[in-house]
């Protein structure tokens, strides 16, 4: 597509009301030709949340770097895809958007640039390690093993948290989840801090206590905390759980893809669970099929996990597609449309609980 045309492509994306929802977030987005592309262009785009990825061979070129040079004195930010040397800083080149996948850059072309520094495809222990050199930024698939959560406590607060969602699957009196809830200090900051947090719309009067939260916010919201509580940090001053914001944009997804197939508010709590447990198996290591067992779910809600198949199913195997395909969307029963709305609003939410977890 032509450059011209990319951008006013993006100009009506990038300026359309419901990219508000997306707070502060900035969009990366690659440049192959930066000669292609005139400042004036840029007119009415939101510069200062837009960041443009040049590849490193081609700063080898006087022209580019001039025209870099240009584009950066406007107000974009640029980053190098690959170490380019001197020829970066000559071209307003801030720092680097590197595949980390097999290496690390040299640590002269780190210092060279002031950053923010971007890794692409880092692993766990390599993204230890690219933390150390500098990176502050980080793309790419989540690994299906999160040895990143090694030692983080020996799993007491997760067994809680089963244990919870146990009782309230089976309707237990209040008094027993308040009981269970005082015996984990970190479960009980972790819950307060949620309730009382803007991702849920909490009432003016802020929640001090259990019995509040459960009698006041129901159990329904209750159990969606519970739920995504898994996914918390389990020692306070710990790295957070990369799955977290994963684990919410699916279950937020699966619940606005129901309601728009005209599913119940039973139904939409339904969606909304097989999305957090989705990935239930990557974070405790567990297979799924280990993990349905041990809890009291819905049929249609383990055929969902285990199979992928049912309307739930359906749905779960669109929300883990990067790009679904229009075959995929039709065996839902939307639209391409309908569709990118939903992910919009589950961005915009799953933003409000990272924050708040």
């Amino acid at each position: 597509m032509p450059v011209a045309a990319s951008l006013s492509t993006l100009q009506s994306l990038l300026c359309c009301p419901e990219s508000e929802q997306l707070g502060s977030l900035d969009y990366f987005i690659p440049l192959a030709d930066p000669l292609a592309l005139d400042a004036t262009q840029l007119d009415g785009l939101p510069l200062e949340r837009m960041v443009f990825t040049v590849p490193a061979a081609l700063l080898a070129d006087v022209a580019v770097q001039a025209r870099c040079k240009q584009l950066a004195d406007r107000g974009l930010r640029l980053l190098a895809d690959g170490e380019a040397g001197v020829a970066a800083a000559r071209a307003g080149i801030r720092g680097l958007d590197a595949d980390c996948a097999d290496a690390l850059p040299g640590a002269l072309a780190l210092m060279s640039l002031p950053g923010p520094h971007l890794a692409r495809n880092a692993d766990p222990v390599r993204a230890g390690e690219c933390r150390k050199a500098g990176f502050t930024l980080f793309r790419g698939e989540l690994p299906r093993v999160q040895e990143h959560e090694a030692g983080q406590g020996d799993g007491t607060t997760r067994k809680r948290l089963l244990a919870l969602l146990g009782l309230l699957a089976q309707d237990a009196d209040s008094r027993e989840l308040e009981a269970l809830l005082k015996q984990d200090p970190a479960l009980s900051f972790q819950l307060l801090k949620l309730v009382n947090s803007a991702a849920f719309a909490p009432s003016s009067n802020p929640i001090h206590n259990f019995g509040q939260a459960i009698n006041l916010l129901g159990r329904r919201q209750l159990q969606r905390w519970l739920q995504l509580l898994l996914y918390a940090r389990q020692q306070a001053d710990g790295p957070a759980n990369a799955l977290l914001p994963l684990a919410a944009l699916r279950a937020a997804q699966m619940e606005a893809l129901c309601k728009l197939r005209e599913g119940d508010r039973d139904e939409q709590d339904m969606a909304f669970l097989v999305g957090v447990f989705s990935l239930l198996d990557v974070l405790l290591a567990m297979p799924m099929t280990e993990i349905v067992s041990a809890l009291n779910l819905d049929l249609d809600v383990v055929a969902a996990l285990l199979d992928r198949s049912g309307e739930l199913g359906e749905m779960l195997a669109l929300v883990e597609m990067h790009e679904p395909q229009a075959s995929a969307l039709r065996d839902v029963g939307i639209d391409n449309e309908t569709y990118w709305r939903s992910l919009l609003q589950a961005y915009h939410w799953a933003l409000q609980v990272s924050r708040n977890v």
